[in-house]
């Protein structure tokens, strides 16, 4: 059995909280908390939260590449193969229209060369690809097996993903202003002073990084008796504060 481990992933949730301001927009900063030198009746800290999530969705590239003497029979025997699959996709696995995309679509020359004959042209190449969004995790594995039995030999890459990150949104947030409530309150009677107001928040983070996996499938055998276990891991969603409080 051929099994692939994913590391953890991560999946930074953006935003702009201005008491009262747009929710999503930023750029995430580790800042370590700081007194203003600036203002001296003022701290400004970075709070940061972080949970940890199983992912509940996968985002699979599925492909055929077929090569022939010309473009179109290239093009027709590639079409056959991505006709199977995306049959099996629909009526065998029952993944709706919606859930299934075209991601690319070409046909290309290919070339020789060398210096006694320079470029010759040895045939073409035919691409398609089909962007799958898949929710049973647990079975990932066996519809790539799947696939590949009905000729799909590009299995680009696998995406881990929560489907609905915005419900953990809150629960980030509250961790990330607990973080940054214990940061300023050590600055204030570091400095023989009392912690007040929050007088600015904003809410920043970086991009959406999920884990990928490419198998190259283009190379690689299918043993009949084996199978495929792909392990989805988990997520951590994360958000930072930059807080701006008042010192009494």
């Amino acid at each position: 059995m051929r099994k692939w481990l994913k590391p953890v992933g991560v999946m930074m949730l953006t935003g702009t909280l201005l008491l009262g301001g747009p929710v999503f927009g930023g750029v995430f900063q580790a800042t370590p908390a700081y007194a203003d030198e600036v203002q001296k009746n003022v701290i400004s800290v970075v709070g940061n939260g972080e949970i940890t999530v199983k992912p509940d969705i996968a985002y699979l590239s599925i492909g055929v590449e077929t090569q022939a003497k010309t473009a179109k029979e290239a093009q027709s025997a590639n079409a056959a193969k991505f006709s199977q699959i995306s049959k099996l996709l629909k009526d065998t696995w029952k993944i709706d229209s919606k859930d299934l995309k075209t991601g690319q679509f070409y046909v290309q020359p290919n070339y020789t060369y060398n210096e006694k004959e320079g470029q010759k042209l040895t045939g073409y190449t035919a691409t398609h690809t089909l962007n799958v969004t898949y929710r049973d995790l647990e079975k990932v594995g066996t519809l790539i097996d799947a696939v590949t039995e009905a000729g799909a030999n590009r299995i680009d890459n696998i995406r881990f993903s929560v489907e609905n990150g915005d419900q953990y949104l809150a629960e980030v947030i509250q961790k990330a202003m607990n973080n940054a409530n214990v940061k300023a309150s050590a600055i204030a009677k570091a400095a023989n002073r009392q912690l007040g107001a929050a007088l600015n928040i904003s809410q920043s983070g970086g991009n959406v990084s999920l884990y990928s996996e490419n198998y190259a499938m283009k190379t690689m055998a299918v043993a009949a008796d084996s199978g495929t276990s792909v392990e989805p891991g988990e997520i951590t969603v994360s958000t930072s504060l930059s807080i701006t409080y008042e010192m009494k």
